[in-house]
């Protein structure tokens, strides 16, 4: 899986999107001098999603919860406060949660469902820092049918071999701590999963950055092809190679990172009181 396509020297960077001209103004991955200058980093982050997902309609009541590990407690994630509208997030009603589901910094509870799937996929990989998942309108249509993304395009093909398709506990409400251990493993070295008859879920091993990229992507990949079946016409798929190669170049945590910098500068200059 994720097996390496590229052609293309990169001279050290990260990606063939960094510009090779000095001076020019370009998002930097930044690096932080204290784990106290990283969690306010990762904290904003995370509201910033919130709010974005609020932006995009992904919002069904109290569902949908997303998390971020804490930079020197490992152990300990901060997540979104229960019954609290994605666009009603902001820093000081954060909750920090310890994978027994213990509330111990935040006045909010916890999300019974968030806790037990996502605390068993932090636990289980200790690699992964950020999750994200939400009852979306698409992805959750498109999970009925039990079936991966087929590489219908380029953004298509950034998931191409990079997802999975769980169908553990499918359709019921994952309140039990099993149930959060069987879709746990599943997350090894891919990004997504399609959680048969419940949604999406996206992990990231870089940042909450890029999580929340991929979910949105996802979403939208997932809309685009339902779309196309509706059509009744076959797609004329990217072929396996190429997907992988598109992959490699559109598809990485980098990529995911990078895309979520135009979201965040977005409701920072317009919902600063997020910041709050």
């Amino acid at each position: 899986m994720n097996t390496s396509t590229s052609h293309i020297d990169l001279n050290g960077r990260e990606s063939i999107y960094q510009p090779t001209q000095s001076g020019l103004i370009y998002p930097e991955v930044p690096t932080f001098s204290s784990f106290a200058e990283e969690r306010q980093y990762r904290k904003e982050r995370l509201v910033a999603a919130c709010r974005t997902f609020a932006l995009h309609g992904f919002d069904y009541g109290f569902a949908g919860h997303l998390t971020v590990r804490d930079p020197e407690h490992p152990e300990l994630y901060w997540t979104n406060p229960m019954c609290v509208h994605f666009s009603q997030v902001r820093i000081s009603n954060l909750i920090l949660a310890d994978h027994s589901g213990k509330v111990i910094e935040g006045d909010y509870a916890l999300n019974r469902a968030g806790f037990v799937l996502h605390s068993a996929v932090h636990e289980r990989h200790p690699d992964i820092v950020a999750m994200c998942h939400a009852h979306t309108e698409y992805g959750t249509a498109f999970a009925s049918l039990g079936k991966p993304l087929a590489p219908i395009s380029q953004d298509a093909a950034a998931f191409f071999e990079d997802h999975v398709v769980i169908r553990n506990e499918a359709g019921q409400v994952a309140v039990e701590e099993k149930a959060g251990w069987s879709v746990a493993d599943y997350f090894k070295d891919v990004k997504a999963a399609i959680h048969q008859n419940h949604g999406l879920l996206t992990a990231s091993r870089h940042s909450i950055d890029s999580a929340a990229f991929w979910f949105i992507a996802l979403e939208r990949c997932c809309k685009q092809q339902l779309a196309i079946e509706a059509t009744g016409q076959p797609p004329l798929l990217v072929p396996p190679e190429k997907a992988r190669y598109s992959r490699e170049h559109v598809g990485s945590e980098y990529i995911g990172w990078l895309h979520f910098q135009a979201l965040y500068e977005h409701v920072a200059a317009t919902q600063p009181e997020m910041f709050e």
